[in-house]
């Protein structure tokens, strides 16, 4: 059975987040939807890179994936963190003991918001650890805590992108990626 993966994506989230999980999660033959939550497909990125997302958010909630993913960058985390069905989803995916993730700001402006990070060990950009409340920030790239899974930024999408193929694929599908892509 193929892993599936969402990512979902809203204006001003952080190009080359999106960009690699995209990339390093379909070259571990997870099925990515990336799915927005704008009123259009067609988003913009912090950087100004304009990405086409496969599918509206509203229209792929009910679906299952083994795990949904929000990348960060500002504006976007916040415009993830304000997507009320996004949040409902988010929790309902936490409390079913599946697989959820965020990277740079998204940890610390939406799953903080969700409600989603009480008593976990997590990880986020630096400059918004002083938004944690009810957590243990950890100064570490890529911080896994049970089902949750945060890092740090854009410099360490890479690394996030490939634990998060560890966690649906095994350790040897993310050394074959890594390989690949001389990464480790």
């Amino acid at each position: 059975m193929t892993a599936r993966a969402v990512i979902t994506v809203a204006d001003g989230v952080e190009d080359l987040e999106c960009v690699t999980l995209i990339d390093v999660l379909r070259r571990a033959d997870i099925e990515v939807v990336v799915a927005s939550i704008e009123a259009r497909r067609m988003i913009t990125c912090a950087r100004g890179t304009r990405l086409t997302a496969d599918a509206m958010l509203v229209d792929v909630l009910a679906q299952e994936f083994d795990l949904i993913v929000l990348p960060g960058g500002m504006p976007g985390a916040q415009r993830l963190a304000e997507h009320e069905p996004l949040a409902e989803r988010v929790r309902q995916q936490a409390k079913a003991g599946k697989l959820f993730a965020a990277i740079c700001a998204a940890p610390a402006v939406a799953l903080q918001h969700y409600g989603v990070l009480k008593q976990r060990r997590m990880t986020c950009h630096p400059n918004f650890d002083d938004r944690l409340s009810g957590c243990s920030y950890v100064d570490q790239a890529v911080v896994v805590d049970g089902n949750c899974i945060t890092s740090q930024g854009p410099g360490t999408a890479l690394a996030f992108a490939l634990t998060l193929v560890e966690q649906l694929r095994g350790r040897g599908v993310r050394r074959q990626v890594a390989e690949a892509m001389l990464a480790e």
